[in-house]
């Protein structure tokens, strides 16, 4: 007993099952997938919480509760003691002891390497087994795999996005790996979508990165981003940025952007055709890139090392977000950081009903190979 909960162990629950007991396994949906306890209900805690009537109609049906080690399962059935219902127990041990006792479980729905990569999300109500899923079929674009895109490659890798295309022309060099995380001293030399998908599938071989070797150009813009679900701008210079922007307008893309200079760094989501209404494009902000005279000179410059680490970790999680359908989203936000007060600032964007791209009267026609000058990224 615990409080005024019967706790039963295995062999009695399933006892109680074959006599008329309703047996629920309330564990998250993914921690379902390895398999249940034979016959029973699967219901996650919260759902049966919030409407126990909808599962349980008969509030004077015996109900037995289990989880993975039981605890869940004794909240659970004093949850809905306290909503009336009269013959409620739950199983000391849970799923756990259940099986360890031989007791007939239920086939998984998932392989076992699947579940275990994945345990910290399937744990997570807003991602379950279904997000999982969801981010396993999804396709995504990071241009660049440098500053900004080394930690967006390897945590979206680690997620278990399905298929990422990675873009890049550059090589690995010895002064990118004070930042470039994705590559190591023994890439030098390498270029990065070779060295970059290697990291990525090292440590997640069960996704698909497709490194194309290649800088964006008004002829293959459209080509590379079509037929994805997102864009992750984590491009260094203007050229490619008003290139990826442009084509995202035209394709109804999602751009993800980040951009870092010296001690600060900005993020936001450029996506005109937001389904909110909230949606405008990078031009919206900047309708024009600056000359080239005008632009940022990086190697000049210099930019804190850690600085692109925590911009294209907010670029990542917004990516996530976005796939998995959570949470408030950067569009219409953009995000500034700065490392040195350590302050994050936000300024509130709407769409320029002027903008050159997705304004009320677009004046863009087809792409447009911009001078390569360096932006702040």
């Amino acid at each position: 007993m615990a409080g005024d909960v019967p706790e039963l162990d295995p062999a009695q629950a399933l006892a109680r099952q074959r006599e008329g007991a309703v047996l629920v396994d309330v564990r998250e949906d993914g921690e379902r997938a390895s398999g249940m306890a034979e016959g029973a209900l699967g219901v996650a805690r919260g759902a049966l919480e919030a409407e126990p009537d909808r599962w349980l109609p008969d509030p004077d049906r015996e109900v037995v509760l289990l989880c993975a080690s039981g605890r869940r399962s004794l909240l659970a059935a004093q949850a809905l003691q306290a909503a009336g219902y009269r013959r409620v127990a739950s199983v000391a041990g849970g799923t756990e002891r259940w099986r360890g006792e031989g007791l007939p479980m239920s086939a998984a729905t998932a392989d076992p390497e699947f579940l275990e990569r994945y345990s910290r999300h399937l744990l997570l109500p807003e991602v379950g087994l279904a997000g999982q899923q969801r981010l396993a079929a999804a396709r995504i674009v990071l241009v660049g795999a440098g500053g900004l895109g080394s930690p967006a490659a390897l945590y979206l890798a680690a997620a278990g996005v399905g298929h990422i295309r990675l873009v890049d022309d550059d090589h690995v060099d010895r002064s990118n790996l004070q930042r470039q995380v994705l590559h190591t001293d023994a890439g030098i030399g390498r270029p990065k979508v070779e060295s970059g998908a290697a990291a990525m599938q090292a440590l997640n071989p069960r996704i698909t990165v497709e490194p194309v070797r290649a800088r964006l150009s008004a002829d293959s813009v459209e080509d590379l981003l079509r037929g994805h679900d997102l864009v992750i701008d984590g491009s260094d210079n203007f050229a490619t940025r008003y290139l990826v922007n442009d084509a995202c307008v035209n394709l109804g893309l999602p751009m993800v952007y980040g951009a870092v200079h010296r001690f600060e760094g900005q993020a936001s989501v450029f996506w005109a055709a937001h389904p909110g209404g909230r949606g405008c494009c990078y031009r919206c902000l900047f309708p024009e890139p600056p000359p080239p005279e005008f632009a940022p000179n990086c190697a000049q410059a210099g930019v804190l090392g850690v600085l692109p680490g925590i911009v294209g970790l907010i670029q990542a999680t917004e990516a996530l977000k976005l796939l998995l359908g959570l949470g408030e989203g950067l569009a219409g936000r953009l995000l500034q950081f700065d490392a040195l007060r350590m302050r994050f600032d936000e300024v509130r964007l709407v769409r320029d009903p002027d903008c050159p791209a997705c304004g009320a009267r677009p004046r863009l026609k087809g792409y447009q190979d911009l001078p390569a000058g360096c932006s702040a990224g």
